[in-house]
């Protein structure tokens, strides 16, 4: 096997081939008939022979648990039930990004069902993060006494207890993570508030809609044991899956355990394509295959982030909701323009970021970069660029005329959201929140080098590591002749692939790019071949104006190992194999 730990890419990246239990590998191979490639991925995941099954073929009915083991599940369906009953006025304060959107669509629809019309409120970014003084405000002048928070609320301490104090009931339906304090509200379901029993671990990863869907089960339970459902139909709560797998998948939360099951499970319902909003969005961004968790995270969740970024930030939720087809054209093309916006803004701060960073010595093994021109709408992509760049935890911060805004991302083995915490105990932050993977959080422009300092030091101590190291992992090594369609079925089995599952990255070794060719923006197609007369088409995305796409431009007979992933691409109705080149290296 060839090492390249000692050898960087034509992009400047090390690569890595990921190590695995060969007895675990046959193992599993043995045991469920599967390709011997997938079995050793798996086993270099964690997966274990007991486990494979469940991966490979989650299913809700063996992975959900009782919502009542959740602190507080109980409190919620027992109030939002009454509410029911009683045709209550509910008021929803949701969030701007794509589990926010999806987290109040998933309890609206729901709501919806019973004749309930809740009123749902999407804060814009001037107006901040989380519950506001305002949203209440307006759920006041409309008589709106019971309010529900999807994907925020744990934090926002000194606005839910105002609430509380001048009437309100107050439900909270979050993920991210929890201090020792919880406002003093009506319920709080988090599965990371401190003091859960932790029986089922892998709720820690749910993303809010995820948590959303456990409460309206919770809810749907307590009206079938009053007796609701003697006099009245039931609705389906299956067909909700489908918000449910997109807010999943675009939050980036481990696709482990029950997120499995409820991506595996939505991507079915969304085929069937019953949500009138996800149906005009899907037409609009042409998708014109049955939906996987590449589209959810792609292609649908930058679009409805678009709005929360650029535009409207309630256009994504009012989409999820519609009940018009026309009117969901509309919103659906709304979003469209906003998200091509939404691109130029973010390479406009992408590079500028990029050119603070790299040819300058780093102190920390971070990547911290901040401008005053920055649209703070796009800082969470960037910082996720960057640390799909480098590697290291991101932080993007936009400099605005009364604050500092900022958005992170992490890698494995750094808890975003404890950072923060920490940060804001020590008078570093004005607030912030957030969870393992991503976080936000504001502060005074004078604090910057001092928060630096010690998100520095504190992810030194966590990682152990001082310098930038790109590095990308592959997971298995092939031929030309074996990066064939069997290959892309066998990987197919793993999906869903995200977070904690990426798809497979292969290295293909020693082939030539034959007949590349610019195409769009700044796109290299070309075509894979050996010297046995295999072949195989390929593209490489915007890299024409690199290295890499100059070496691919004028590469002649050289040979390489290119390094990407292998899929099937339908087009027109026809399918055919391409691999999506990450990298190359002189082979």
């Amino acid at each position: 096997m060839i090492d390249y730990k000692n050898k960087k890419s034509l992009s400047d990246n090390f690569w890595e081939v990921v190590s695995f239990d060969d007895r675990i590998a046959q193992a599993i191979m043995q045991r469920y008939d599967i390709a011997y490639v997938v079995a050793k991925i798996l086993a270099s995941r964690g997966v274990d022979v007991d486990n494979a099954e469940l991966f490979l073929n989650p299913k809700l009915q063996n992975l959900m648990p009782n919502p009542s083991c959740l602190k507080d599940m109980d409190k919620v369906a027992i109030r939002l039930a009454k509410a029911i009953y009683e045709r209550e006025k509910i008021g929803i304060i949701g969030d701007y990004d794509v589990d926010g959107a999806t987290s109040s669509a998933v309890l609206c629809k729901f709501l919806d069902f019973f004749g309930l019309n809740p009123v749902v409120h999407i804060p814009d970014r001037d107006e901040g993060y989380g519950p506001s003084n305002q949203a209440f405000a307006e759920f006041r002048t409309q008589e709106i006494r019971l309010v529900v928070t999807t994907d925020c609320g744990t934090s926002a301490f000194d606005v839910l207890d105002k609430a509380v104090s001048e009437g309100f009931d107050v439900i909270v339906l979050d993920h991210h993570e929890a201090e020792t304090r919880l406002p003093k509200v009506l319920a709080v379901v988090n599965p990371k508030r401190l003091d859960e029993n932790n029986e089922y671990p892998y709720l820690k990863y749910m993303a809010a809609v995820g948590v959303v869907f456990m409460a309206v089960v919770a809810i749907n339970r307590e009206l079938k044991n009053m007796g609701y459902y003697i006099n009245h139909a039931a609705p389906d709560l299956l067909s909700l899956l489908d918000l449910v797998a997109l807010g999943t998948v675009c939050d980036v939360v481990p696709l482990l355990g029950l997120n499995r099951a409820f991506v595996k499970q939505g991507l079915k319902v969304m085929s069937l394509r019953q949500n009138i909003g996800i149906t005009a969005l899907s037409d609009i961004s042409k998708i014109a295959q049955a939906p996987s968790a590449y589209h959810l995270g792609f292609v649908l969740g930058p679009r409805i982030n678009a709005g929360g970024r650029v535009g409207d930030p309630s256009v994504g939720n009012k989409l999820l909701c519609a009940k018009d087809a026309l009117e969901a054209l509309k919103l659906a093309q709304k979003l469209d323009s906003y998200n091509i916006e939404r691109k130029d803004i973010e390479a406009h701060v992408l590079l500028q970021a990029i050119e603070m960073l790299e040819g300058k010595e780093q102190q920390y093994p971070i990547a911290f970069v901040y401008g005053t021109d920055w649209h703070q709408g796009v800082i969470g992509i960037v910082a996720g660029k960057l640390k799909e760049r480098y590697n290291v935890p991101s932080f993007v911060m936009s400099i605005e005329h009364d604050e500092v805004k900022g958005s992170a991302r992490s890698v494995n083995g750094i808890d975003l959201g404890a950072l923060i915490i920490a940060a804001k105990e020590k008078g570093l932050l004005t607030k912030g929140g957030g969870h393992t993977m991503a976080a936000g959080f504001s502060l005074t422009e004078e604090k910057i080098e001092e928060f630096k300092t010690f998100v520095g030091e504190y992810i030194k101590e966590k990682s152990g590591e001082t310098k930038i190291t790109p590095v990308i992992n592959v997971d298995a090594l092939v031929s030309l002749s074996g990066a064939n369609e069997n290959l892309a079925e066998c990987i197919l089995q793993m999906e869903p692939f995200g977070a904690s599952n990426p798809e497979p990255k292969i290295v293909i070794e020693n082939v030539k790019i034959s007949r590349p060719a610019i195409i769009g923006n700044g796109h290299i197609r070309c075509v894979l071949a050996d010297e046995f007369s295999n072949s195989l088409k390929a593209i490489a995305f915007r890299v024409a104006d690199s290295q890499m796409g100059h070496a691919m431009l004028n590469a002649d007979n050289e040979r390489f190992d290119v390094v990407g992933v292998l899929r099937k691409d339908t087009w027109q109705g026809k399918t055919s194999l391409q691999f999506i080149i990450e990298d190359i290296m002189k082979a």
